[in-house]
């Protein structure tokens, strides 16, 4: 029997019944949570990096918009509030569409 011993989606364990097959779960405390929850997010990361194709990469970019969603509430932060910060944040230093990369900054300038 494989063992897991991670952070799942919450249909997991329903989808996993519905194809013939038993699991044990277990609900974190929130001190769990949060571990697992940054588990989570180096995870789907590394699984980001190692995607091949395009379709891959998206796949787990939205696998890691889940996981900041979590991240997010668990910090007492709701979607809404760290888009208005990110936005906030691009308003005030911008984004990366330019595709800006810095090589030295000269300090006796």
């Amino acid at each position: 029997m494989p063992v897991y011993n991670k952070l799942v989606r919450d249909l997991i364990p329903e989808i996993i019944h519905k194809s013939g097959k038993e699991c044990r779960t277990r609900i974190l405390d929130e001190e769990e949570y949060q571990k697992e929850l940054n588990v989570k997010l180096k995870e789907e990361s590394e699984e980001y990096f190692a995607a091949s194709k395009s379709e891959e990469a998206l796949e787990e970019l939205a696998d890691m918009l889940e996981v900041i969603r979590s991240l997010a509430a668990v910090h007492g932060s709701s979607w809404e509030q760290l888009e208005a910060l990110r936005d906030q944040k691009a308003q005030a230093r911008g984004g990366f569409k330019d595709k800006v990369y810095l090589i030295d900054v000269d300090d006796n300038a």
